[in-house]
Parts: structure tokens; sequence; C-alpha cells
């Protein structure tokens, strides 16, 4: 019994963390849809967080890949004074490295509603 305890307290532990994380999200990131996110790119700092074997497969044009994993310590190729938009390949590690930046101060921040695999406009592959 005390086990079935502990196993819905946890669940319920982390369904709210879950829920709580999904509205922080919301709240200092912006979600674009593919025709906002490609009429403002230019003018901002397109960073792809994908691995560099997922960029080289493909990648928005002119975006920078600056992998989730090595966000950390290449935080001063990211400038804070200009918009950012990012993406990966479905949404999820772009929300994540927007957590980041919004923590290390990082305002302007956008993603790419459903990532890469839902881009229709020019890529580029090596």
């Amino acid at each position: 019994m005390d086990t079935l305890i502990f196993l819905i307290v946890l669940t319920v532990a982390v369904i709210l963390y879950s829920v709580f994380m999904y509205f922080r999200q919301k709240k200092i990131l912006k979600t674009l849809t593919e025709e906002e996110f490609k009429a403002g790119y230019r003018k901002a700092q397109l960073i792809d967080v994908r691995e560099p074997n997922e960029f080289a497969n493909g990648h928005i044009l002119g975006a920078r890949n600056i992998p989730l994993t090595q966000l950390k310590a290449r935080l001063k190729e990211v400038r804070p004074d200009k918009p950012v938009y990012l993406y990966c390949q479905s949404g999820s590690r772009s929300g994540r490295a927007a957590q980041l930046l919004h923590k290390k101060g990082y305002k302007d921040l956008s993603h790419l509603e459903g990532g890469f695999k839902k881009w229709g406009g020019k890529i580029k592959a090596k």
C-alpha cells in the first residue's frame, strides 16, 4: 500500500512539474508559425540547437549551429541585445535552450513551431 501511495504522489508531482514548466516556457518564449518565423529570422540571430551531424544533414539557410549541449559554454557567441530565433528538430531542445538563455538574461526569444521537421523554406545541406 505504501508503494502505491508513493507512486501516486510521484505521478502527481511529475504532472505538476510538467505543467509548471510548460507555462513557464510559454511566458519566456514566443512560438512562431513558419510564416512568422520567415518574416523575422533575417533580422535575428538564427540558431540551430541540434547536434552537428543533424545540422550537416540540412539546416535553415543562414543558421548557426550551437548545439544545446554546448550552449552554456558558447554563450558569448549569442548577443543579448538582439532577438534570438531558435530551432531544433521538433521544438523541445529549442525550448530548453530558451530557458537557459532566459536565465542568463536574454529577453527576446522565439522558436519555430514544430521545429525543423515542419520547415518548408530554404535549406542548406553539406
